[in-house]
This record gives C-alpha cells, sequence and structure tokens, in this order.
C-alpha cells in the first residue's frame, strides 16, 4: 500500500507541473484577436474572441464587425503553444496559426486560403454609420407578414408610414444579389433602413421584406431565381393593397442592382404598379454584366492587365458552359476541366491562395450551377424594358464597378425610349460607387471603411422625383 501511494505521489509530482504550463498557456491566448482580411475586392476584419470554459478548456467566439455579425460559434479551439486552431463549421472554415506573444501568424481557410495575422487588442472600433436612424422614430412602424400563395411562403418585413394622414404613396424596396434581409445589411451598413426612414419622413410609406428563406421569411432562398424573387415583390403588392394607409393608385417599386432586373419584370406583370425606380439596375446579361464588373474591379485593385485578360477569359469559358451545357452533371465535368487547364498555368502563390484545390472548385461550382445564377446569366432585361410603360427613374454612380453605369444606363435609357414611354429619367451621379456612396475608386474594398451608407443627394433625388410624378 505504501508503495502504491508513492507511485500515486510520483505521478501527481510528474502531472502538475504539465497542468500548470497548460493553465499558463491558456492565459496568454486569452482575450481578443484582430485581424483583417483581405479578399480579391474586399477587406474584412476578424476577430477571435478566446476564454475559458467552466471546466478550464478554452472556448471562441467570432466576430465580422463589418459585416454586423458577433458571437459566431467556434466549434473547436486547439492550443498547442505555439500552434493554434480555431474551427468554424458554420462558415466551413478554420484558422491555423502560431502564437507569438501579442501576435498570431497564420492562415483561415475556407475553400481557398488566405493569409489572416492577428494581433491581440482591448477593444474592436465599431464602424460609423451617422445616417443610421435611431428609435423612437417619427413615425409609424410595423413588424408585418404576408403570404405569396403561388409559392406558398410567408414573407416577413416591416412596413412603415407618417404619423399623421392616410392614402399616403407606397413603394416596396426589392434587394440586390445574394441572401438579404430587409435591411439589404450588408458590410456594416443598412441602406434600406436608411432609404425607408427618410422616405417615411417625407410622406411616403414604405415595406420593405426579408428575402424568402432569409431572416423571418419562409421558402427556399438557394432554389429561387430572379423570376421567383418578382412574385415575392407582387406579393408585397397585394398586402399594400389591403393596407387602409396606402392610396393603392400610388404604389410603386425602388430596386437597388439585381432589385433593378425585378422591378421592371413586376411592372410588367402587375397593373397596380404605378412607378419604378431602378438604382445601379442592370441593362445587359449577367455574362456581360460579370465581364465588366471583373475587370474593372481588378484594375481598381491595381491587377496588371496580363492577369485581367487572363481572368476575364477564363470566366467568359466557364459562362459559355453554364449557358450551352443545360444537362447539370455534364456542365459540372465541363466546368472541372476548365478549372483543372486554368489551375496548372497559375503562379504557385495562386495555387497556395486557392488550397486544397478540389474543396474551392466545389465551393465555386455550388455557386455556378444554382438555378438563381444560370438564370441571371442569360435573362436579359432590355425586351422587359421595352414593355414598361409607368414612370421610370434610373439612376447609377459614376463609380459603379458593379453595375458598369455607361453601359448599363444607356441601354436602359434605349430600351425605354423603344417602349414609347414619356416618363422617364435616366441619370449617372459623380462620384458615387454601386451603394451610392461618395467614393475614392468605387471598388468594394472601400464600402466598409466609408461612414456613408447613402448619399443625401440620392435619397433627396429619389424622394423627389417619387413626389413630382404622383402628384
Amino acid at each position: 500500500m505504501k508503495n502504491l501511494k508513492n507511485k500515486i505521489f510520483v505521478l501527481m509530482l510528474l502531472v502538475l507541473p504539465f497542468q500548470l504550463s497548460l493553465s499558463q498557456d491558456q492565459e496568454k491566448i486569452k482575450g481578443k484577436w484582430l485581424g483583417t482580411l483581405e479578399l480579391p475586392s474586399l477587406e474584412l476584419r476578424i476577430v477571435f474572441n478566446v476564454s475559458e470554459n467552466e471546466d478550464g478548456s478554452l472556448k471562441t467566439t467570432l466576430d465580422s464587425p463589418d459585416q454586423n455579425a458577433y458571437g459566431i460559434p467556434v466549434d473547436s479551439t486547439i492550443f498547442d503553444n505555439p500552434n493554434i486552431r480555431f474551427v468554424v463549421q458554420s462558415a466551413n472554415g478554420f484558422y491555423d496559426g502560431k502564437f507569438e506573444q501579442d501576435s498570431i501568424v497564420g492562415t483561415w481557410t475556407q475553400g481557398g486560403s488566405l493569409p489572416l495575422n492577428l494581433k491581440r487588442t482591448e477593444t474592436v472600433e465599431v464602424p460609423k454609420r451617422p445616417q443610421e436612424p435611431k428609435p423612437p422614430y417619427l413615425y409609424n412602424e410595423e413588424e408585418v407578414s404576408y403570404p405569396n400563395k403561388k409559392a406558398s411562403l410567408t414573407l416577413a418585413g416591416t412596413f412603415t408610414y407618417p404619423k399623421e394622414g392616410d392614402s399616403f404613396p407606397a413603394v416596396i424596396l426589392i434587394s440586390g444579389s445574394g441572401p438579404q434581409n430587409r435591411n439589404e445589411e450588408l458590410l456594416g451598413h443598412k441602406p434600406f433602413l436608411v432609404l425607408a426612414d427618410y422616405l417615411t419622413k417625407n410622406g411616403i410609406a414604405v415595406l420593405r421584406f426579408d428575402d424568402r428563406g432569409i431572416g423571418e421569411s419562409t421558402g427556399d432562398f438557394l432554389s429561387a431565381t430572379t423570376k421567383d424573387f418578382a412574385s415575392d415583390v407582387m406579393a408585397g403588392i397585394q398586402y399594400l393593397k389591403l393596407r387602409k394607409e396606402v392610396n393603392k393608385d400610388k404604389i410603386g417599386l425602388i430596386g437597388h442592382s439585381e432589385g433593378g432586373l425585378i422591378a421592371p419584370f413586376a411592372a410588367v406583370e402587375s397593373p397596380d404598379v404605378n412607378f419604378i425606380v431602378l438604382m445601379a439596375g442592370p441593362g445587359m446579361t449577367g455574362k456581360e454584366i460579370l465581364k465588366l464588373q471583373t475587370a474593372l474591379i481588378l484594375r481598381a485593385n491595381d491587377y496588371g492587365e496580363e492577369k485581367i485578360e487572363r481572368d476575364v477569359n477564363v470566366i467568359s469559358k466557364m459562362y459559355e458552359i453554364l449557358v450551352n451545357e443545360k444537362d447539370t452533371s455534364a456542365a459540372k465535368e465541363k466546368l472541372k476541366e476548365e478549372f483543372d487547364k486554368n489551375y496548372m498555368e497559375l503562379s504557385e502563390e495562386e495555387k497556395k491562395e486557392i488550397g486544397d484545390r478540389d474543396a474551392f472548385f466545389n465551393q465555386q461550382v455550388n455557386v455556378l450551377l444554382s438555378p438563381w445564377f444560370r438564370f441571371f446569366l442569360e435573362y436579359d432585361p432590355y425586351p422587359t424594358l421595352t414593355k414598361v410603360r409607368v414612370p421610370v427613374l434610373a439612376i447609377n454612380g459614376e463609380k459603379d464597378l458593379q453595375v458598369p453605369p455607361g453601359e448599363n444606363l444607356a441601354l436602359i435609357e434605349k430600351a425605354l425610349k423603344e417602349s414609347g414611354n414619356k416618363n422617364y429619367k435616366v441619370v449617372e451621379l459623380p462620384g458615387l460607387n454601386h451603394l451610392f456612396q461618395q467614393a475614392k475608386t468605387g471598388s468594394p474594398m472601400e464600402y466598409s471603411k466609408i461612414e456613408e451608407t447613402m448619399s443625401p443627394v440620392v435619397l433627396e433625388m429619389i424622394t423627389g422625383w417619387i413626389k413630382e410624378t404622383i402628384k
């Protein structure tokens, strides 16, 4: 018995220094760790918040302050000094780094891999958004929901209207591409909250809603196309017609980016649409816009002309496959052949950025083969625009690199002339980007860094035009 006690005591002496070392290591890594992820056309601040569970194990959450996303669970935190790994299953990503006193040097992997070096920090500055309204508001605000019977889903949104008076003109705000909530929230900005606030304070009722499958709206976003989103807008029109506060003869649509594709479609389909505003609305097919967009954004971020030409050629070939090959399996095989061929021509640095070759391809191809993307590539808004008879305001920023103003506004104006529409206005606004912020280059890299959410010039122009049009 005495020998057994001695053995246990010796074992404890061996274990205790290890436990003490582990505890000291955990103290070193605890805290806030801030870094900036530099994407090809975007910069995002990333924060890992490391603390301890009650049992002494490490726990971590992830913040992306520029996307207004906080407290994302990190499923696994592994620290074997100096190596640290954070696994974020919800993002299909992980971070690997080496701890060096008050810094961690490492890589974020999410399909491809990108350098992400972290620094210890006490606080993380919240983006300044001076235009964002705060309650209590000077108007009525209601959380609402209504059905899209055709699609068997329910849409949820916010309806705002002035406190005094009745029979108000009303608009529905239609968001751009990608899953968007009712505020069209992106990179710390809430453009539709700012726009709705300004319009409502100026006597115009506003309905803004979560995309199907997003926020509190039901349905499946990933299987929907632009045409499906138009049916959601028409469900909103039917809802507004039931509101006693709304003048049924003064209902309009304001569409931003892809919303500028949807608004004309809905205006042609529904006799209840009385006017539309196109904010950076496309006038050409998606495949043509995306080729222009790719070249402009790469050029704004100082990529060489040789790389720009190469990348545009690559995506052009892939888009042709998607347009011409309707069979999904065959299209995937052809896209893989094209990807493998181009992969071999990449530099070692570019291959390193891609990371796991197959994982990167699978991540990309899931987007390319989605119903929405294939529809967007082929859909030509021009024929629809030639059928629009209601008043139209089409505006775009001079520095918009996502929907280039010169080519798209020209086509929109040409189509409206062809339609015989006598009441339209087409304006290119100097100095503004795709989000209608005052910008230096127009690159998406600037979006989150600019404090302004939407230029007052745009807010005043839209409001003034609507009032003039419906008087």
